[in-house]
């Protein structure tokens, strides 16, 4: 195929599967949807990015695993184990492992935690497209110095930077009417529409490790939110913070365990009330977006800086 042929078709790809995920997500405004469909449907939703996906399955192994997979003999016990599944490049002395069709059911699950985790991180005015907001800044300018510095994906991230720059400029506008006080409701639909278009750029533009590392909030909050999404502790439909209507501020929420003990909903924003007490609204979010923010400089930092000391430069 011609180059422009298969740049139409990587486009026309990614944006079936932001479109297709947008209207799952009005779906599931409408119907909504059980958790165990929520899981499902972003796998459907990325199919067509995965079925026209043609880069590399391979992954760099990092330097301090590398004595697992091969020595001066060859493959090690362990490495031969590992060829069962996989392809392990002993030219470059275990360095570059092929995943294959591991690497595809990885974007896939990819693509599922990018939709859900901004859609259980969200529940306050501005909260859903604020991070959105941050982390799409923090992938276009990932983007700019990697064309900047002439990289052998270079492409990919111009086409990365394309949809970012879009999708800034729709989230900047739609911030404006969601900010504190909201006259916009996001719903489901943003959530899973700006979850969707990272897994996209993430996975086009080949740098999905470095995409995750934006997502430490997010990461952090499934994490944290683990014991009740797996019905360890009750998990109430909703686990919003709740409104103190005496002190304007909003109060971490609490659900009944058993022995009717009431026990805190575990999420990052429940958390940060439980640490630094009722806040408003207001500065609850921007108290979460400027986490949001550092934690994308600490990606930066991570990816720029001490990716050097386990990877080859």
């Amino acid at each position: 195929f011609s180059p422009l042929f298969t740049q139409l078709l990587d486009l026309n790809s990614a944006l079936l599967s932001i479109c297709f995920m947008l209207f799952l997500g009005f779906t599931d405004d409408v119907l909504e949807w059980p958790w165990r469909y929520k899981l499902f449907l972003p796998s459907v939703a990325s199919l067509p990015l995965l079925c026209c996906y043609e880069g590399s399955t391979s992954i760099v192994v990092p330097i301090p695993l590398r004595p697992l997979l091969m020595n001066e003999n060859g493959l090690t016990k362990f490495g031969e184990f590992f060829c069962h599944f996989v392809v392990v490049d002993q030219n470059a002395e275990g360095s570059i492992v092929n995943l294959g069709l591991f690497y595809l059911v990885y974007m896939g699950l990819l693509a599922v935690f990018c939709t859900n985790a901004i859609n259980i991180h969200a529940g306050i005015n501005g909260l859903e497209v604020g991070q959105s907001y941050v982390i799409a800044c923090a992938v276009l300018f990932h983007n700019l110095i990697e064309i900047q510095s002439e990289s052998e994906a270079r492409e990919n991230h111009v086409f990365s930077a394309m949809i970012m720059i879009c999708f800034i400029g729709v989230s900047s506008a739609l911030l404006r009417h969601n900010w504190y006080p909201s006259s916009v409701f996001v719903g489901d639909t943003y959530c899973y529409f700006a979850g969707m278009t990272f897994a996209v750029v993430g996975i086009s533009g080949h740098f999905s490790k470095t995409l995750l590392l934006f997502f430490i909030p997010q990461i952090i909050n499934f994490l944290w939110s683990t014991p009740q999404l797996f019905k360890f502790i009750p998990c109430p439909k909703h686990r919003l913070p709740k409104f103190n209507a005496n002190t304007g501020k909003m109060e971490a929420s609490k659900v009944l365990s058993r022995g009717n003990v009431e026990k805190v909903n575990m999420t990052l924003i429940n958390l940060f009330l439980q640490i630094f007490g009722p806040m408003s609204e207001e500065n609850l979010a921007l108290s979460l977006l400027a986490f949001q923010t550092f934690c994308c400089g600490l990606g930066f930092y991570v990816r720029y800086e001490l990716a050097q000391l386990v990877f080859d430069s």
